[in-house]
């Protein structure tokens, strides 16, 4: 098991988690940050600036930006109202019609319908690749940007984003990266010299399947890029919302933790069981990433894949299982479970698919933080069907 470190002198990340950007009232001095639920604000104010919702600056969704800040160890952050408006916002504030961007091409099902569906229409040029050298060998003279997942979703591939971030600054190009896999408790990737960095904040960060929103971290200057654009998109995130999620990422340490921990116990077992043909999870030495996600991760995430023998029997392991729910979404406390082609990359065509990697016989599993032997029970009942005895593969 590769444990989570402790972080260099200075705030760890359970005390970032906790207290960084907390809105101290001075009024009570209570330990929680108050919800400002204000859609109006006075103007002039001592600050002399214009407080507003659409503006992304309101007391707690600058609560958010600042504990995300801190966590992903970047200058300045913005807070979403979802993952996609993250996204959405980064990339047609740095992409022009005429210009090129590079993406890895097993990214998110969402992700992949943007820029298939949109940035194409809009006249971006749009290349592929699955590594580093090939990141390397599609740059053209307009290239701007390079975007990855590490770990992708939902096949775990992990990116060398030393090296990537090395080859975006001898070109010029900007690097970003979603890290909603990994978390910043696994993976601070602007250290390793990345550009940005996105989270679909719904999922670890928030950690309890009840709040939409998105998150970008990065430089002050790119953040400020972002505004200037978000503010016209309107992508924001009310203060009930930043509330809730500013709770659930006090505990985002403690419970990644326990994710990575659960998911690693189940990734073996699937690996020796004789239903399963593969299973894709970066802490298993048979990934053909183990070395870079050694390298650059604390720990290796609550999320894994896997392929059945048996195609046909994918719905009958949905419906056998009791304790691990069939579900969309991912990172919070409960475990699930979902077909990627019938699901998050249903929209893309089977060429795509393909393409990515999707088989149809593909699971990916959202490992929660209940006690592992129950886990591990309920797949072991699950999978109890006949099954060939041959060894199982994995990546």
């Amino acid at each position: 098991m590769n444990p989570i470190t402790p972080e260099p002198p200075g705030h760890g990340l359970s005390t970032l988690c906790i207290h960084a950007g907390t809105h101290v009232d001075q009024a009570t001095g209570g330990a929680c940050s108050p919800i400002f639920t204000s859609t109006a604000y006075a103007f002039p104010n001592p600050a002399n600036e214009t407080i507003y919702p659409r503006h992304f600056n309101t007391p707690n969704q600058q609560v958010i930006n600042r504990k995300l800040a801190a966590l992903e160890k970047g200058e300045a952050a913005l807070v979403f109202g979802s993952g996609m408006a993250a996204v959405s916002t980064l990339l047609l504030a740095h992409l022009n019609p005429g210009e090129h961007a590079i993406f890895q091409n097993d990214l998110y099902g969402g992700s992949m319908q943007l820029i298939t569906r949109e940035l194409q229409r809009l006249g971006i040029q749009v290349s592929w690749g699955a590594n580093v050298d090939q990141f390397a060998a599609a740059l053209r003279p307009e290239t701007r940007l390079i975007y990855v997942e590490s770990p992708s979703n939902p096949l775990l591939h992990c990116v060398d984003l030393a090296e990537l971030a090395a080859l975006g600054k001898r070109h010029g190009v900007m690097t970003v990266i979603d890290n909603t896999f990994a978390t910043p408790i696994n993976q601070n990737p602007i250290p390793l010299g990345i550009d940005a960095v996105l989270h679909s904040a719904t999922k670890y960060l928030n950690g309890h399947s009840d709040v939409n929103a998105g998150v970008v971290v990065s430089s002050a200057e790119v953040v400020g890029r972002i505004t200037a654009s978000a503010v016209h998109f309107g992508g924001t995130l009310d203060a009930h919302a930043c509330s809730q999620l500013e709770r659930g990422l006090k505990t985002l340490a403690l419970r990644v933790q326990r994710h990575n921990e659960n998911a690693e116990t189940l990734a073996r077992f699937l690996a020796a069981h004789p239903a399963v043909s593969r299973v894709n999870y970066p802490g298993l030495p048979g990934h053909p990433d183990h070395a870079i996600a050694a390298r650059q991760m604390r720990g290796y995430g609550g999320m894994l894949s896997f392929e059945l023998r048996q195609p046909e029997q994918v719905d009958r392991l949905l419906s056998r299982l009791r304790i691990v729910m069939p579900a969309l979404s991912l990172g919070g406390v409960e475990s699930l479970i979902c077909v990627p082609g019938r699901s998050t990359h249903r929209t893309m065509t089977p060429a795509e698919r393909q393409r990515a990697g999707i088989s149809d016989s593909l699971l990916r599993v959202s490992v929660g933080i209940e006690d592992a032997t129950d886990l591990l029970g309920d797949f072991a009942e699950a999978l109890a069907m006949e099954s060939p005895s041959s060894a199982t593969t994995t990546r």
